[in-house]
């Protein structure tokens, strides 16, 4: 069952965005299903451009699939959503789908500034991408931490370097060995 905010929400965006309608009008009537393995979400598109939940009986004009395993990934990197995507039905359709998922963005700050007025709403952005931003630089620091105690004080894990450096010492034992191999057999050919 598609939750009733899906809906309101994706309508919340079109209606900022004039484009966007503008794109989907011209598929007025028809019905998009996105499944997501056990999420089945189908909605119609309507004759001002703005979006509403399909009847469960409604037949999909495109249905676009998306593995559960990948959708971590395509909501880390929106570009990517379609390239691992099945699409079935109307390629048209689709495409401006793809389209609108790439290039459809809220924008905080316009929400915002209803509520808290222009200057405060910029100034709550500003600070929410900067805190992104401090988030991202801390994990990347972490990660950097982690590996270096891995590698260099409680060494659990090897750098690739010393697996290398290892394979090399590895194959050359093992020809060394063999040179020993064929040495001692021609010894023992010439003892009697």
């Amino acid at each position: 069952m598609l939750p009733p905010f899906f809906p309101a929400a994706l309508n919340h965006l079109l209606a900022q965005e004039a484009w966007a309608r503008a794109k989907l009008v011209p598929h007025a009537g028809k019905c998009a299903c996105i499944d997501v393995s056990l999420l089945q979400i189908k909605l119609v598109v309507g004759s001002d451009g703005l979006l509403l939940a399909a009847t469960p009986e409604q037949v999909p004009s495109v249905t676009i699939r998306i593995n559960l395993a990948d959708l971590p990934l395509i909501l880390q990197n929106r570009e990517r959503a379609f390239s691992s995507a099945k699409v079935e039905g109307d390629a048209e359709f689709a495409s401006v789908i793809a389209h609108l998922a790439q290039n459809l963005r809220w924008e905080a700050e316009y929400d915002l500034q209803k509520i808290f007025g222009e200057i405060a709403a910029r100034r709550m952005v500003e600070g929410g991408k900067q805190a992104a931003q401090l988030a991202e630089q801390s994990r990347q620091k972490l990660n950097e931490n982690l590996a270096e105690y891995f590698l260099e004080e409680n060494p659990m894990l090897v750098r690739p370097q010393a697996v290398e450096a290892f394979g090399n010492e590895v194959a050359k034992l093992r020809d060394d060995v063999e040179r020993l191999e064929k040495r001692l057999q021609k010894l023992g050919q010439k003892l009697p």
